[in-house]
């Protein structure tokens, strides 16, 4: 069974890309920092987890997804691999999303984000690299199509 379930705060804002597909497909990445249960002396206390939602999902966590925010999501993880301009393989390990909710009410991450820095990735963190192929987000998306 592959199933991660993540409870952390937004590292940045989500970054959204379509891809060239037909109909093009929103690819929304973004990196939530988990905090860790026990921390050894000098080590870091939290994890920067890459996360991809698709679609829908993606869209939804583009608009209303800000850095600093408590979020849950649910997925699976997946490891991917390709070669690069250079000829060189590299690898991913992203977590796919199925489920993504707010862990924290507006309100809350209103305060807290005046009083309180969001995390930040540590110095030299980069995510994983995109496969080429997408483009940049229009603001086509329909208020209607929200879950709520």
């Amino acid at each position: 069974m592959n199933k991660v379930i993540l409870l952390g705060r937004l590292t940045r804002d989500p970054e959204v890309r379509y891809s060239q597909s037909s109909p093009p497909v929103a690819v929304t990445r973004y990196t939530i920092a988990v905090n860790r249960r026990f921390k050894r002396e000098g080590e870091a206390d939290a994890d920067f987890i890459p996360c991809v939602a698709f679609g829908k999902a993606g869209e939804f966590a583009e608009r209303y997804f800000k850095k600093g925010m408590m979020v849950c999501v649910s997925g699976r993880i997946q490891v991917s691999s390709w070669e690069d301009q250079q000829g060189q393989k590299r690898w991913s390990t992203d977590v796919i999303i199925d489920e993504q909710d707010f862990a924290e009410s507006k309100a809350s991450f209103a305060s807290r984000k005046d009083n309180e820095p969001a995390p930040k990735e540590p110095a030299g963190y980069q995510p994983s690299a995109e496969p080429e192929g997408f483009s940049a987000i229009s603001e086509s998306i329909d208020d209607d199509d929200l879950p709520f």
